[in-house]
């Protein structure tokens, strides 16, 4: 494929709000999950929260959109001078050329929950319940549409925990077919009871915090997140390179024992990047810290890469934030090749051996030309991407 510029490009999460936050606690290798305290889901484990996405107030022409996925959507929005790098697109290309592309699991399914806790004696739900603003899967698209003040095509992708990861392919796929000439793409999540319950049925939320591809792993650490990117045909001192979807189906929550689906996804992504494996430098895991998860794509990262790739997860600092990991790996993947820093995995303790990949616990200053982010879903939904600078 032709790369793409990447433009702009800003993360908030668990462990900071803006590119420089995210930055310092990679470096640091800094977690920014916590016991968890939220009393309306006193669940024994650990999370990840933004909390100054609460304090978020939203302009009074988009009140409507109200909701915790929204406040950290804008919160998200307004960091690294993205607004102002959309606004200069706009400018350019004009309003109905620029495309928004957002990936989700939940939406705002937090504000359904709090609707059906203040159900009258009837079972009717509050009169200020909003579900077509606050709720529906296109709502957090539609209200970043908005504040953006662009009007190009929108949609939501949602395949779990590949979500935000897919809209990087939907958003090239726009671009090439002349539908758009530049894309918005990104994707929001927060911590609500369908998530955190739904994974705790599954045993899949450790007590304690999250630890990747540790021998004594016990399961993942849920967090939120918002992150965003400009694609453009021009510009920009990074690039997307290369993207490579599959879905194996191979099960509804377990993924294929030798990860066949995600090495067939990586090896599309080499492909459409025209690069040999060689030419990857860092690989950022999906690495859940799931038992199935990081055996299976362990063992599909060596059976292509071999020994010679470092590779981490970087969710023992920002949590598994869902819908929203593949926009912060993403942003996680471009930083370490502007910064020249090779994130670690600083929550393991000893490396499980039969991960069989290069998994490297410290972050550490490193060259770094290309760089591949994982990200897979519930059913076998895979999605890699290749990032790198420009020639």
């Amino acid at each position: 494929m032709k790369p793409l510029a990447v433009t702009a490009f800003t993360t908030t999460n668990p462990a900071g709000v803006g590119n420089a936050a995210t930055l310092s606690a990679l470096r640091a290798g800094r977690t920014g999950l916590e016991p968890n305290t939220l009393e309306w889901a006193p669940i024994p484990c650990w999370v990840g929260a933004v909390p100054a996405a609460h304090r978020i107030r939203l302009p009074a022409s988009l009140a409507d959109y109200d909701c915790v996925n929204t406040r950290l959507a804008l919160l998200a929005l307004e960091q690294d001078g993205f607004l102002d790098a959309v606004a200069r697109a706009r400018n350019r290309v004009g309003a109905g050329r620029v495309g928004v592309f957002l990936g989700t699991t939940t939406s705002g399914i937090r504000s359904t929950e709090q609707a059906y806790a203040r159900r009258a004696a009837d079972g009717s739900l509050p009169a200020d319940f909003r579900y077509d603003t606050c709720h529906n899967m296109d709502s957090t698209t539609e209200f970043v549409r908005r504040a953006l003040g662009v009007s190009g095509p929108s949609l939501t992708v949602s395949t779990a925990c590949s979500s935000s990861a897919k809209v990087f392919a939907t958003a090239e796929q726009y671009l090439r077919a002349g539908l758009v000439d530049a894309a918005v793409v990104g994707g929001v999540d927060t911590l609500c009871l369908t998530t955190l319950y739904g994974f705790n049925s599954l045993q899949l939320v450790a007590e304690d915090v999250c630890r990747p591809y540790d021998a004594q792993r016990k399961g993942l650490t849920i967090g939120e997140a918002g992150g965003f990117a400009l694609l453009e045909e021009q510009g920009g001192a990074l690039q997307l390179l290369g993207y490579g979807e599959t879905c194996d189906a191979h099960h509804m929550s377990t993924p294929h024992p030798e990860g066949a689906g995600a090495r067939l996804a990586m090896s599309a992504a080499l492909e459409a990047a025209g690069l040999e494996a060689t030419a990857i430098d860092y690989v950022n895991l999906h690495g859940t810290a799931s038992p199935a998860n990081d055996i299976a794509e362990g063992r599909a990262v060596h059976a292509l890469f071999g020994d010679r790739v470092p590779c981490s997860s970087t969710k023992g600092i920002t949590g598994h934030t869902l819908g929203a990991a593949g926009i912060t790996e993403a942003a996680i993947a471009l930083l370490a090749l502007q910064a020249g820093f090779r994130p670690g995995s600083p929550t393991t303790r000893t490396v499980d051996p039969a991960t069989l990949c290069r998994i490297e616990v410290a972050g550490a200053d490193a060259k770094l030309e290309r760089v591949m982010s994982n990200s897979f879903g519930f059913g076998g939904n895979n999605c890699s991407l290749i990032f790198g600078k420009a020639a």
